[in-house]
């Protein structure tokens, strides 16, 4: 059992600090990020799901940009290439299969 609370929460890039949990197949990733803070463009080989579990952020995946509310989940195709921007601050769990060895530095 893990207790999030308790997981040490690193600051990835300006605005954006998380808690990640590797399992051996997949990542999540729960994230803080701040009302402004901008995700640039860029892709990877995992497949990625995006719940947003407060606030409204907005993502473009591919050639699509919509607005994530609560409640609402993206989908990302791996080698996707996407970026967003938090309209407000929001929390997100981000889910990456296969592991996301990278931010196996964070933990």
């Amino acid at each position: 059992m893990i207790e999030i609370s308790k997981i040490e929460e690193k600051e990835i890039m300006e605005g954006f600090k998380g808690k990640f949990i590797h399992t051996e197949n997949s990542t999540l990733a729960f994230w803080e990020i701040k009302k402004g803070a901008v995700l640039p463009l860029h892709s990877h080989i995992h497949e990625q799901t995006t719940q947003v579990l407060e606030g409204k952020l907005e993502l473009t995946i591919g050639e699509e940009t919509n607005i994530y509310e609560k409640g609402f989940v993206a989908v990302i195709p791996p080698n996707v290439a996407h970026s967003g921007t938090a309209l407000t601050d929001c929390r997100v769990l981000d889910t990456f299969s296969p592991v996301r060895e990278d931010y196996k530095n964070f933990v």
